[in-house]
């Protein structure tokens, strides 16, 4: 098939993690200076959409490497929620990490201001210094994607570099906390940032790796109209981003689910050859995607797995398509490489199906018309914090 506009946006992404790891290294150094990382007790990471999903892929990153607890949530959830309910802490102690690569979504701006008024330290991960959402925060992680290639300027296509730089952005944040804290030693930290530079070679090798089996998927399944995608631990993140891009691709039904909760809920689903993706890092969650992945077949399910090569499901009779991406990454980092295959996945469907994205914006989807993209850039914000009694 024709390379489409969202496959050659993947392809760019490996070039991209290599061009900003450097930079992001220095900016999450700058934007959390030594006093802020030390005295820290939990942190918030909040934000809507791909920038929700990256924070969800980003908790073990933090818990394993910074050595702190870590609550990603939902921009709306925390701000409206439980900005209120903040455990009390010393100055400091309650960080709050809001993503928006725009700065512009009222609820991620919302959530800096009332998680600022709750005395959480806010530091704004966005690629607009001169945004709302930087001018809410006390500090700026400037995530500024670099420009597509003058070929590919100007396609409107379902985001994935932004998506990209923001897991880059948090990733560094979790290693450079954990060395301020003690937690990482310096050499420590310095090899982590190595490897998170190397893995833009792991991200060339998935998406060669998984290119045939992402084809034959979407040719194979050309006559479903609903899909289920499921991940554990950092991987549900890429469950909820790599749904999210098939819907914005190819405007199907699609479910993001918790690999464990598919056991217990869509295992009763009536239809029987529902495509279900199982995501693995080949880490925790190895032996119980195996297991899903025979309940799965054996009701009747179409089973895709996206894993690393030789793991245990990927090598699973029961799997149907194998996506596999490169062994090697460790399960913390692995949401780098386990989304590339879903984007393969959705820019196929769009193509087989021959969809456009987003719906071609019709249909009141308009940003301007319809309610503006039902206003997520305009929306009414909250000024005080809501009563959390």
């Amino acid at each position: 098939m024709e390379r489409s506009p969202l496959h050659q946006q993947v392809d760019t992404l490996p070039d991209l993690a290599r061009e900003m790891v450097d930079s992001l290294v220095e900016a999450a150094a700058a934007a959390l200076p030594p006093l802020a990382c030390r005295d820290l007790e939990r942190v918030y990471i909040t934000g809507c959409g791909d920038s929700h999903h990256a924070t969800v892929a980003s908790e073990l990153a933090f818990e394993q490497l910074a050595g702190v607890a870590c609550y990603p949530m939902t921009a709306m959830s925390f701000g409206r929620y439980k900005a209120s309910t903040l455990p009390a802490a010393g100055r400091g102690g309650n960080l709050l990490l809001a993503v928006s690569v725009s700065g512009q979504a009222s609820r991620t701006v919302e959530a800096m201001r009332l998680g600022r008024l709750a005395g959480a330290t806010g530091v704004a991960i966005t690629g607009n210094r001169g945004s709302p959402l930087a001018s809410e925060a006390e500090t700026v992680l400037e995530t500024m994607v670099p420009p597509l290639p003058d070929e590919m300027r100007g396609m409107i296509v379902p985001g994935s570099r932004s998506y990209m730089a923001s897991l880059l952005a948090l990733y560094l944040c979790a290693v450079h906390i954990g060395q301020q804290r003690g937690h990482l030693s310096k050499k420590q930290g310095n090899g982590l940032r190595r490897e998170l530079a190397g893995m833009a070679d792991l991200m060339e090798e998935t998406i060669a790796g998984s290119e045939r089996g992402a084809l034959e998927a979407a040719a194979a399944w050309a006559d479903a109209d609903q899909f289920v995608f499921c991940g554990s631990g950092p991987n549900y993140g890429t469950a909820m981003f790599s749904a999210a891009k098939l819907l914005e691709a190819s405007g199907d039904g699609v479910t993001a689910q918790d690999m464990e909760e598919w056991a217990h809920l869509q295992y009763f689903a009536r239809q029987r050859t529902t495509p279900t993706f199982l995501i693995s890092g080949g880490g925790r969650d190895e032996s119980r995607a195996a297991e899903v992945a025979a309940a799965a077949a054996a009701i009747g399910r179409r089973v895709a797995a996206i894993a690393p090569a030789g793991s245990a499901l990927s090598k699973s009779a029961d799997v149907g398509a194998a996506l596999p991406v490169a062994p090697g990454a460790p399960e913390a980092f692995s949401p780098m490489l386990t989304c590339l295959p879903g984007i393969l996945f959705a820019a196929y469907r769009a193509q087989v199906i021959n969809e456009p994205y987003f719906r071609d914006f019709g249909g009141g989807r308009s940003v301007e018309g319809g309610g503006g993209i039902s206003r997520i850039r305009s929306s009414a914000q909250l000024d005080q914090l809501p009563d959390g009694s």
